[in-house]
Parts: structure tokens; sequence; C-alpha cells
């Protein structure tokens, strides 16, 4: 597996960082603790990815997870408000921006594909920043061009809770995605305004309808960066054929989660899932759509992942049992880097 980098589609350890989160860990040291930090990037080839913004509601849900006859529903979280939120991603964009600066030049923002190549070249970490729900834009969308303006190039207008722009997926197994209404015209705005400045809309956690109203107007490549099939696993975070048909018919990129409740079929949360099953999971997304449109969504720091990739060191792992299932070296490259790279080439302006 030697030579194979890595851009992982979505992480969400920007929550974690000592820079943002008293007590938390030192992105720049090595932990036992979560998935990623600079050095485990490291071992694993990573050298770039999605690093989620996401404001957490004030207090955890409690007792919001219900166990049926053959799997669960999660109620929905409340919606948060959006002075509360947008102070959560101004301090979460100051984390970030410190910490870039105290790495010496080993991490980078990026905001264009140039850009993500020369930090590769450098063996630099190349960030890209994403934020996951727009509950801190409110429905003038400044704060959305400020964002951009700062190096955001991927949003999820949703997490899975209602704000103004639509409703996300709320988490259950098994169920359809199609859990209620789409996007509002508040919503289709911030589509309009996302392929006008040219920040890639992630599709992960919005529901089926309004998934579909995405695609209706988008003029972008559909993108999901974390999600996986919902016919081998059907929770409502998986995308059905349909959708998968669609982000294949423009071009898009679906990034695989390792979340192992979303691969297993049965959706147990068990961290034993072997790699096998993992890679008929992604073989069965590329013949769906094509080696071309599949990618790596990881969800670290954000998921149970297999144990046996653990963490972002890895990863290798999971590149050594696709060679042993039949993926070549293209395809190996196309699934670790190459998509992304290139769907953002057709999304991003600046």
């Amino acid at each position: 597996m030697n030579g194979i980098d890595v851009f992982d589609g979505h992480n969400d350890s920007v929550q974690y960082i000592s820079d943002y989160k008293p007590g938390g860990r030192d992105f720049l040291a090595r932990s036992e603790a979560g998935h990623l930090d600079l050095p485990r990037a490291i071992e694993g080839r990573l050298v770039g990815g999605l690093f989620a913004l996401y404001a957490h509601p004030e207090r955890k849900p409690e007792n919001n997870v219900t166990q049926t006859s053959d799997g669960y529903e999660v109620r929905y979280a409340e919606a948060l408000d959006e002075g509360y939120a947008r102070r959560l991603i101004d301090a979460q964009l100051d984390a970030m921006n410190r910490l870039i600066r105290r790495s010496d030049g080993r991490m980078r923002l990026a905001t264009g594909v140039d850009e993500i190549n020369a930090a590769r070249a450098a063996s630099a970490l190349a960030v890209v920043l994403h934020m996951e729900g727009a509950e801190a834009i409110g429905p003038g969308l400044d704060y959305l061009h400020t964002l951009h303006a700062a190096g955001l190039r991927s949003l999820g207008p949703v997490w899975s809770r209602p704000n103004i722009f639509g409703y996300g997926v709320r988490f259950a197994y098994p169920r359809s995605p199609d859990t209620g209404p789409g996007l509002t015209d508040a919503g289709r705005d911030l589509v309009r305004t996302c392929n006008t400045l040219g920040i890639m809309i992630d599709l992960a956690h919005l529901n089926e309808r309004g998934f579909w109203d995405v695609a209706a107007l988008s003029t972008a490549p559909l993108v999901a960066t974390h999600a996986c099939a919902h016919a081998i696993c059907p929770s409502t975070r998986n995308l059905t054929d349909r959708q998968l048909d669609a982000i294949r018919d423009t071009d898009g990129v679906i990034g695989f989660n390792l979340a192992v409740y979303d691969i297993r079929a049965d959706a147990h949360l068990d961290a034993d899932t072997p790699l096998d099953l993992v890679v008929r999971h992604i073989e069965y997304l590329v013949n769906r759509v094509g080696a071309d449109r599949v990618a790596l969504g990881s969800d670290f720091d954000g998921t149970v992942v297999p144990r046996e990739i653990r963490d972002a060191s890895g990863l290798p792992r999971l590149f050594e049992v696709m060679r042993k299932a039949g993926f070549d070296e293209p395809a190996l490259k196309k699934f670790a880097f190459e998509n992304w790279l290139r769907v953002f080439g057709l999304t991003w302006r600046s």
C-alpha cells in the first residue's frame, strides 16, 4: 500500500481540539483518544480532509433513542438559536486558525485544488473547512459570505435536525430516508448562493425530499460527504439506489462513511465489524455508480469505526483488504484521493 495518499471527506475532530475545547486533545501530539490527530494522520498517509464546524446543542438530549422490535428511532434534536450557533462556529474558526498557525507549516488551510496539491507536495496536512448544519447562517445569508471569505468550501444545509433551510434526516433503522418536508424557500436561496460562491453542498444529513430539492436546483455535482447504501443497510442516513444514481448522473461523489451501524445490514453498533464486510459495501457502491464516484468520508471522531481500522493510522489496513478484494492501483487512488479533488475542481470557484 506504499504511495497511496488519502484525502478524507469528513471528520468531526474540531470539536475535540484543545484550541477549542478546554482540556481537549492537542491535535499536533499523538493521542490514544478519538481517531485523528496530526501524527496519526501522517501514519495513515492522510494528506488532507474536510474538517467540520458544527454547533452542538447547549444541553445533550436525554433518552432520545427508542429501541423498536427490529431497530431504533432517534427523536429530532432541537433547532438551535442562530446567535448561539454563530458564537460556536466563530470560536471553532478561531481555534482552527490558531491550530494552523501553531503547526509551523505542518497544516495548511486549503481553499482550492492547487492549494491541496501544494500542501501534499510540502508534506503538510491540507485543511478544508466544512460546516455541518447551517444554523449559524441567517436568512439574509450575510454570514455565508463571511464564512466563504474565511475559507469555507463545503456546507451541509442541515444536520439531523430542522432549521430555517430544511429538515435533516432523523436517525432510524429500518426506515426510509423520506422522513418529512424538504428545503424551505430560504434553503433554496442558500443552494443558489452556494452555487454562485462555489461552496460544495453536502447532502449527507438531508432527508430524501430535501435531496431531490437540491438535485432539481443545484448546478453543481451532487455530493454526500459521509453516507452508505440504503440497499445494504436501510438506515435513514443511507442513500437509496435512486439517490446514488442521481449522484452518478451529475458526476458527483459519495464519501463512504466508516460508521459501523450504517455499514452493517443489521445496523448493530459493533466495532468488531470485519473489513471484508466493509469492502463488500464499498464494492456495492462502486458497482452502482462507478469507481470515479466513491471516495472516503470516514466520519472520524464522530462515530464508531471498525476496530481493525481503529483510527486514522489504520487506514492502510482498509486499502490492503480492498486490494485483496480486487481493487487495482488506479481504483484505490481514486477512492483514496483523486475523486475528491475531481469534484472540488468541478464545484469550487476560487
